[in-house]
C-alpha cells in the first residue's frame, strides 16, 4: 500500500512538473495547409495545442487588415488562437483570420458527422468560446488578448464572409442537403492601455 501511495505522488509530481515545463515553453497546434488533400483526409483537423507564448500586445490594433500581409514561411497567414477549457488547461488550435478593417473576425465550418451536434460542440474550441469568451491570438509571433462575440446578426455575417452561413447542395436527385454550417466571432482587444 505504502509504494502505490509514493507511485501516485510520483506520477502526480511528474504531471505537475511536465505541466509547468509546458506553461513555460508552450505546446503550439500543429499546422496542415488548409487547402491540401491531406487536411481534407484527416476530417479537416489537426492536433491541438496548449499555451501559446510570445509577447504580449498591450496597444490598441485600429486596423487588422496588416493581418493578411503576414506570410509566416510555413503557416502562411495563419493564426493560432488559445481558448481556456473548464478543466484549466488551454486547448489551442490554428484558423485562418478574417480581417475587416476596425474589426477582426475568427471562424470556421462543420461539416460530415459534426453537423449532426448541437451547436456550440461541434468543434471543441467553439465550446470553449462559447463557455468563456477570453482567448488569445498568436499573430506573427506576438500575443494578443482579446474577447469573442458569436455574430448573431445575418447581415453583418454576410458582410463578413460573404455568403449564406448555411451552405447547401442539391443531389442528383434534386433533394437540398446542408453540407457545412459556419460560424464567426468578432474578437476585440482587452487589457490594452489607451490614454
Amino acid at each position: 500500500m505504502r509504494k502505490l501511495r509514493f507511485g501516485l505522488l510520483g506520477l502526480v509530481f511528474l504531471v505537475i512538473i511536465a505541466l509547468l515545463t509546458l506553461r513555460v515553453t508552450g505546446l503550439e497546434p500543429e499546422y496542415m495547409d488548409y487547402t491540401t488533400e491531406a487536411y481534407n483526409q484527416r476530417d479537416r483537423m489537426t492536433w491541438p495545442g496548449l499555451w501559446l507564448t510570445g509577447e504580449v500586445v498591450r496597444d490598441p490594433v485600429e486596423n487588422w487588415d496588416w493581418v493578411y500581409d503576414v506570410a509566416h514561411p510555413d503557416r502562411g497567414n495563419t493564426i493560432m488562437l488559445e481558448t481556456r477549457t473548464w478543466y484549466g488547461i488551454p486547448y489551442s488550435v490554428t484558423i485562418l483570420p478574417t480581417p475587416r478593417g476596425d474589426k477582426l473576425y475568427i471562424g470556421g465550418s462543420a461539416r460530415n458527422e459534426r453537423l449532426e451536434r448541437e451547436f456550440p460542440n461541434q468543434k471543441q474550441w467553439w465550446a470553449n468560446v462559447e463557455r468563456d469568451p477570453r482567448v488569445r491570438l498568436k499573430i506573427d509571433g506576438k500575443i494578443y488578448e482579446m474577447t469573442a462575440t458569436l455574430v448573431y446578426n445575418p447581415e453583418e455575417f454576410a458582410e463578413v464572409i460573404g455568403r449564406d452561413p448555411v451552405t447547401i447542395r442539391v443531389a442528383d436527385d434534386g433533394t437540398e442537403q446542408v453540407v457545412a454550417k459556419w460560424y464567426y466571432w468578432e474578437v476585440t482587444q482587452r487589457n490594452v492601455v489607451e490614454y
